[in-house]
């Protein structure tokens, strides 16, 4: 086991600066006709989201068309997000405006889910929107190895993750969640998964045809769920992930973390248990009860209702099929 993944981490491991030359990039895409959108799903990003859609268009769009189309799909902000990303010459799209008819739900995974039936792109990659580092190398690296490599249907990055403590910065020790949850549990239950070094990165590309295909869950589990559900359906081979250097980015506080973690958690209960992993009771707990330790002394225990709703793969969905196979 360790072996085949060694290989793997050997074989399907990229740097960003092998795909630099952004103008090679662009005559394969038009040799092979791909459209390639970018999604940016965003939640209150007012401060962060005009500087990466301005960085992006500014390379990719107008010196280079790498790119078709920018979007941004939102949760529903409530500050100046929308403004600033129209002005800075991205669409916009509330995702609670579409696909109403299979009822309302909320978060990151909603919004890359949705992607898929408002983008038009062959090639869809997304990118936070909380970015303070932004570089075209956000881009080009995540859809580099999907233009020269036709096998390799999915691609994740990695970087350094600076961590932010008051004022000092850390130069590591980003990544919280994943190295005291995540990767223990892929080193139990899916071992051939700890190849990746980040798996709950926020940035990805992939190609539309497996996209569609896979379950997305609606929270933060969404990452967790794609690489074991790409992995389990299409095979380790035809995933990449590529080293973008380094990712700058506003750091969650602890008990956001913890939060996040049991939204993951569930995810993870539901898709080991579907496949055979792991034995867990016939209803998993959506209630979290954590310690509020913003209020001051004394504590105080809080509850709140975390819930991962799984959307179906959106090649099942109706009005996708008739929006994108209408011809067929």
């Amino acid at each position: 086991m360790g072996r085949s993944v060694d290989k793997w981490v050997k074989e399907n491991n990229f740097s960003c600066e092998e795909f630099s030359e952004i103008g090679n990039l662009v005559r394969l895409k038009n040799e092979k006709g791909l459209k390639i959108s970018l999604c940016i799903p965003t939640l209150n990003e007012e401060k962060t989201v005009g500087k990466i859609i301005r960085v992006i268009k500014k390379t990719c769009v107008k010196e280079h068309k790498l790119l078709d189309e920018i979007a941004v799909i939102d949760s529903g902000s409530k500050d100046k997000t929308k403004e600033v990303a129209t002005k800075a010459g991205a669409d916009f799209y509330p995702a609670k405006n579409f696909l109403k008819e299979l009822g309302p739900c909320k978060g990151k995974g909603e919004n890359l889910w949705k992607a898929l039936y408002l983008l038009k792109g062959d090639i869809i990659a997304w990118i936070d929107g909380d970015i303070k580092n932004i570089h075209p190398r956000f881009v080009y690296g995540l859809v580099g190895p999907l233009l020269l490599y036709d096998y390799i249907k999915y691609v994740k990055p990695y970087y350094k993750r600076p961590l932010k403590i008051g004022k000092m910065l850390y130069p590591s020790g980003g990544g919280r969640v994943t190295e005291i949850l995540v990767r223990p549990l892929f080193n139990m239950f899916f071992p051939k998964l700890t190849g990746f070094f980040q798996p709950l990165s926020g940035e990805g590309a992939g190609r539309r045809e497996i996209l569609e295909r896979i379950p997305y869950f609606t929270g933060y589990g969404v990452e967790t769920a794609m690489l074991i559900d790409i992995k389990r359906k299409f095979g380790l081979r035809f995933i990449a992930q590529v080293d973008l250097i380094e990712r700058v980015h506003r750091n969650q506080p602890l008990e956001n973390l913890s939060r996040m973690a049991y939204g993951i958690l569930q995810v993870f209960v539901k898709r080991a248990n579907a496949l055979g992993k792991m034995i867990t009771p016939k209803a998993i707990k959506q209630t979290y009860s954590f310690i509020d330790s913003t209020l001051g002394s004394p504590f105080e225990l809080m509850h709140k209702k975390i819930i991962e709703v799984q959307r179906p793969p959106m090649i099942k969905v109706r009005a996708y099929r008739e929006k994108f196979y209408k011809k067929a």
